[in-house]
Formats: C-alpha cells, sequence, structure tokens
C-alpha cells in the first residue's frame, strides 16, 4: 500500500472516529414498579417511576394506561408515583402502560385479575331507596376534587371498631330487582348507634352532608380530601362534628354511627375513591399507598 492511500485510510478512520464521538449519549433508563404485582378488579395500582441508579429525571414523567393519561406526583426527591384505579364493573384482562420520562419511552403491560364478588339481597323500605339530584351533585363535585398535595401518612386508620358486616364490591339487589344491580362501593361498619367514627387519615373536609337537606339516600355523610385524587367518604351517620374547610388528623372523631338515609339499621358505610372511582379501602387499611 503507497503512502497517499495510508494518508486516505487514516483520515478516512479520524473521520469515523470523530462521527462516533460525537454522537449524543443514549437517553436515561427510567425504572417502573407497579404494586400490587397480582392486581385484582377493585384493586389500586401503584405505579413508581424512577430514575436509574446515579441518573436523573429532569422534569416529571407521564404515564398512560389503556391509552390515558394518569395524574403523576413527586413523592420524593427522583421519586414520582400515580395510582391507577379498578372496579368490579371493569373487565379483566391485559392493559397497556406507557410510561415517557427523559424523551424515553417504556412499553409495559399490567394484568388485571378476575374476583369473585358475592351476591346479596336488600330490602328497604318505600321512599328512601333512590337519592336527590342535588345530593347526587354534591357528590360527585367532591369526588372530582384533585389537590395536589398528598396529606396522608402510611396506612390509613380502621374508621369505626365494629364488626364488619359488609365487604367491597357485592354485588347488590334492592328490593327484589334484578334488571339493573349495582356493587357495594365501601365496607360497612356494624358499630352501635352513637359510637365514634374517624377519620381514616389526615386531609380537609370538603363535604358535609345532611338527610334535612335533601340526602336522602346517602344519608348525613361527611367527605374527607386526602390530596392527590385521594377521598374517603363515612355515610348513614347519627351526629356530625366537622365542618367544611376543616383540618382533620387520623383518627380524629368526625361524627357517630347512625341510621340516616338509605340503611337497614345502624351502621357506618366507609368508602374510598382513587381519581373518581370507588376503590377497595381494604389495601390502604392494611398497607397503605406511598
Amino acid at each position: 500500500m503507497d503512502n497517499q492511500n495510508v494518508r486516505w485510510l487514516g483520515s478516512l478512520l479520524l473521520t469515523v472516529l470523530g462521527i462516533f464521538s460525537l454522537r449524543p449519549t443514549p437517553s436515561l433508563a427510567i425504572e417502573v414498579t407497579v404494586t400490587p404485582q397480582k392486581p385484582r378488579l377493585g384493586d389500586t395500582l401503584s405505579i413508581i417511576v424512577t430514575p436509574d441508579p446515579g441518573e436523573q429525571l429532569t422534569q416529571a414523567p407521564t404515564v398512560k394506561v389503556g391509552g390515558k393519561q394518569l395524574p403523576t406526583y413527586r413523592i420524593a426527591p427522583q421519586r414520582w408515583r400515580a395510582l391507577f384505579p379498578t372496579i368490579p364493573l371493569d373487565k379483566q384482562g391485559r392493559r397497556s402502560l406507557v410510561v415517557t420520562g427523559n424523551q424515553q419511552t417504556r412499553n409495559l403491560a399490567l394484568w388485571i385479575g378476575n374476583r369473585w364478588f358475592a351476591t346479596q339481597s336488600i330490602w328497604l323500605p318505600a321512599g328512601n331507596s333512590s337519592g336527590t339530584d342535588h345530593e347526587f351533585d354534591r357528590v360527585d363535585a367532591f369526588k372530582a376534587i384533585v389537590s395536589p398535595k398528598k396529606l396522608w401518612q402510611g396506612p390509613f386508620v380502621r374508621p369505626n371498631n365494629g364488626p364488619l358486616t359488609a365487604g367491597y364490591g357485592t354485588k347488590r339487589i334492592y328490593n327484589g330487582d334484578y334488571s339493573d344491580p349495582d356493587y357495594h362501593r365501601g365496607l360497612d361498619y356494624a358499630g352501635w348507634k352513637g359510637s365514634p367514627v374517624k377519620a381514616a387519615a389526615a386531609g380537609k373536609v370538603r363535604l358535609v352532608g345532611r338527610e334535612s337537606q335533601g340526602f336522602r339516600l346517602h344519608g348525613n355523610i361527611v367527605g374527607i380530601d386526602h390530596g392527590q385524587g385521594v377521598n374517603t367518604v363515612y355515610l348513614h351517620l347519627q351526629q356530625i362534628n366537622v365542618k367544611e374547610g376543616q383540618m382533620v388528623r387520623a383518627g380524629q372523631i368526625i361524627g357517630t354511627v347512625g341510621s340516616t338515609g338509605a340503611s337497614t339499621g345502624p351502621h357506618l358505610h366507609f368508602g374510598l375513591n382513587v381519581n373518581g372511582k370507588a376503590v377497595d379501602p381494604t389495601p390502604w387499611l392494611k398497607w397503605g399507598f406511598q
């Protein structure tokens, strides 16, 4: 090989090396952790997004499940969380999970397992088995509240010491009408009339409704906003001890057990909503969510 060819090859090699050295570094990788690992209908899924160790995310990631973007919140430095609620009326099966951060996209999949729910027939006195537009509007507006600050810490507190008499998700047939079955959107505690009802977690009281004000179905009700799309409701109360706008701490007494509204006897109905959907409160009481 003559000197001219050697010089040409050397120039080509330097050019190639120069091209490779100027290429941008790959986008930072992101890690995605989903709990529970085997979710079932009614569960809340926690989706945690973090950068690879030693790296940083420069902005909040986006999280989409089934094509719908979820609210994402920063819960610690370089740690973001989205909550995906499921209910008994959903279909079991696969859901797409798309997470984007630092211009990198991860295409994953979730599998929501089926779950068996019991069927329960309930007979209510005529006149109090249907709600009013006023109470539905108030409750719907409350469930739609999304405040950015997380107010709860750790597992939620059991709101009443009475025995659990009705679980979440039970298919309910009211007054023998099988044409429009519904599911039980919370937990029922058979506390004695007048026994204390406690706030399940710290938050802000955003709903106080009374049977005398048209809450014919829910009865006397308190709704607490815990932040970031999470809220709890307490139905059929005898007495209400809080006001709208009041901040409460976990375990604080907010009222007493009663039988107001559509109720067959003294009990507390405790419900928990995530992004507007009534999920099973049990995991929130047992393990909690970040």
